[in-house]
């Protein structure tokens, strides 16, 4: 009886052995694995959205007549915009900032004698917010116009935006998510593998550039507003199972 049993479990063992042998030389001869690949999305576009700004100030030891002078400034600005075919809604006059303005007294032989107050500097911003960026650009370069009416008027350089920007997103995502997949099948195939199951998507920093520009790529993400004509790109890190 005793003999029987020896030999029952022997045999169970060579068999457990043979099973685990097989599969053994079947595993090792599996492909398994990841590849992992990163894919483009990029595409150049309009801006459809300029901001414009211009600074004016006026200048007067009296605070009453600074705030009427600069009054007066912002009524012929206001009428000049308008003039240039500009609506109300589109004109936004931000706070009047008051600055007290000292001049430093010295003596002739260069020792500090004070400060003596020589009167009030008070400014004020005009803002333009449009999507006739063509119209708004123009009225930015012929604005010095307003100096021959003695407006002392400093403009700043327009800043360009885009209204679309989400869905420009998806489908520059959807753009890069496709590259990435053509070159993980193309790896896959060259290699005598077979792309699996997607395992893994990260999406990377989207940035705006200028089109044909050198800017650096920020970790954070560029975001160009100087320029009209707009580069924007992203990237997609997949990584999937191969067989």
């Amino acid at each position: 009886m005793k003999n029987n049993t020896n030999a029952i479990v022997f045999a169970i063992a060579i068999i457990v052995a043979s099973f685990i042998l097989g599969n053994a030389v079947i595993n090792r001869n599996k492909k398994e694995g990841t590849i992992s690949v990163t894919g483009l999305g990029q595409t150049n576009f309009t801006s459809d959205l300029i901001v414009w700004e211009a600074k004016f100030s006026q200048v007067n030891s009296d605070l009453k007549q600074a705030y009427s002078d600069l009054k007066k400034d912002k009524e012929t600005i206001s009428e000049y915009l308008k003039s240039k075919g500009l609506s109300d809604d589109v004109i936004v006059f931000n706070a009047v900032e008051t600055d007290k303005e000292f001049k430093q007294n010295y003596s002739a032989d260069g020792k500090y004698l004070g400060q003596e107050f020589i009167g009030y500097t008070l400014s004020q911003t005009v803002q333009v917010n449009s999507k006739e960026v063509e119209k708004v650009e123009k009225i930015s370069r012929e604005v010095t116009e307003l100096l021959n009416k003695g407006i002392q008027l400093y403009s700043l350089a327009p800043r360009y935006y885009y209204t679309k920007l989400e869905d420009l997103k998806i489908e520059m995502v959807a753009q890069a998510t496709d590259n990435a997949h053509v070159r993980a099948k193309s790896i896959a195939e060259n290699s005598g593998a077979k792309l699996g199951e997607l395992s893994l998507a990260q999406m990377g920093i989207f940035q705006i550039t200028g089109q044909n520009s050198n800017e650096d790529y920020s970790w954070g993400g560029a975001y160009n507003t100087s320029s009209k004509e707009k580069t924007a790109s992203i990237t997609m890190k997949l990584t999937y199972e191969v067989d």
